[in-house]
């Protein structure tokens, strides 16, 4: 039965708009971007059988274009207009965190750096750089390594800090596998970026690891 067929109360658009997008399950918010189904199958039943063949929703939505146009009922239209909601999403964040505003709070950063950073198939590190009564100068990925791990140079992040007149920075980078545990790696870079920021009285307030849905505060944690 088509979706338009259903009771008012049992369609997902209808029920977003009365009760809001979080009381929706994965596959209705699939299906309202879908708009429409395959032959015999409404664009909730094509949503479930997406959401099983890729794993989850967050596999659908970080799907390569290859794979995602390969799926029934998807195609390049679709993977445009699924990047182009993805993007907004990121910009969304990134515009609570412009430049010359101070952070709200720790959550918030944490989840700005897991939108940007937590999709990526190898690592990536990251700078929040901040002037002294922390407000945002910039953010900046300086440098991409491979799944194994990225290569940090202090001078190269010292450098930048100096150029932008930075009085703190927060660092981050994702484990492509997942675990937002630091590494013995992760925290001998840190103990070097902490010293070499220390002789220029720049100050490293936190070193945030992404994961898969977690982010892990080496501050918290007592590494620094």
């Amino acid at each position: 039965m088509a979706i338009k067929d259903w009771p008012a109360r049992e369609r997902p658009r209808e029920r977003l708009l009365a009760h809001g997008a979080r009381s929706l399950s994965d596959a209705e918010l699939m299906a309202i971007f879908l708009r429409t189904g395959v032959s015999g199958k409404s664009a909730v039943d094509l949503a479930r059988e997406l959401l099983d063949r890729f794993g989850s929703l967050r596999q659908l939505l970080a799907a390569d274009r290859a794979s995602f146009c390969e799926a029934p009922g998807l195609g390049s239209a679709k993977y445009a207009q699924l990047q182009a909601v993805l993007e907004m999403g990121r910009r969304h964040l990134a515009e609570q965190l412009q430049r010359g505003e101070p952070l709200q709070s720790p959550e918030h950063t944490a989840r700005f750096l897991r939108a940007r950073l937590r999709d990526y198939p190898y690592e990536v590190f990251a700078v929040l750089f901040l002037d002294n009564r922390h407000r945002v100068l910039a953010f900046e990925e300086l440098f991409r390594g491979t799944i194994d791990g990225a290569s940090v140079h202090p001078r190269e992040v010292a450098r930048r800090a100096l150029q932008l007149n930075a009085a703190a920075v927060i660092l981050s980078h994702n484990h492509p596998s997942g675990v937002a545990e630091p590494s013995q790696a992760d925290q001998q870079i840190t103990t070097r970026l902490r010293e070499a920021l220390g002789l220029l009285d720049i100050r490293l307030l936190d070193h945030l690891v992404v994961g898969d849905g977690s982010c892990c505060s080496m501050a918290e944690r007592g590494l620094l």
